[in-house]
């Protein structure tokens, strides 16, 4: 069993930057690839980055290509996403996710957190 907690949202002006946090909870927490997604008003929840066990692999969407960095640390059992660049449509509830289960883009993670808002005005 793994528990999630994001923290690190807020509001920043258009061309800032944040960083999301995400505490996991459970003993096998250093097996599982770990993945942020996001979700905006009115739109399905959509993949924004991944990572492996180790941290040596990720993966990104798109548009979060070369504007976010997600890492991860075993030891103190967090991951996170720093996100520079941010712009008005990055505004969404982001969540972090863990064991993957069809693919680290799917939205069909095993584990998720309750959701940390993001909201960056123009």
């Amino acid at each position: 069993q793994v528990q999630l907690v994001e923290s690190g949202g807020g509001l920043v002006q258009a061309g800032g930057s944040l960083r999301l946090s995400c505490a996991a909870s459970g003993r096998t927490f250093s097996t599982f690839p770990m993945g942020w997604f996001r979700q905006a008003p009115g739109k399905e929840r959509e993949f924004v980055a991944a990572i492996d066990w180790s941290g040596g692999r990720t993966y990104y969407e798109g548009a979060a290509e070369g504007r976010f960095t997600i890492s991860r640390d075993n030891t103190k059992t967090m991951i996170y996403l720093q996100m520079n660049s941010l712009n008005p449509e990055d505004t969404a509830v982001y969540y972090c996710a863990a064991d993957p289960q069809a693919g680290w883009g799917a939205p069909s993670y095993g584990y998720w957190g309750q959701g940390t808002q993001v909201t960056v005005s123009s």
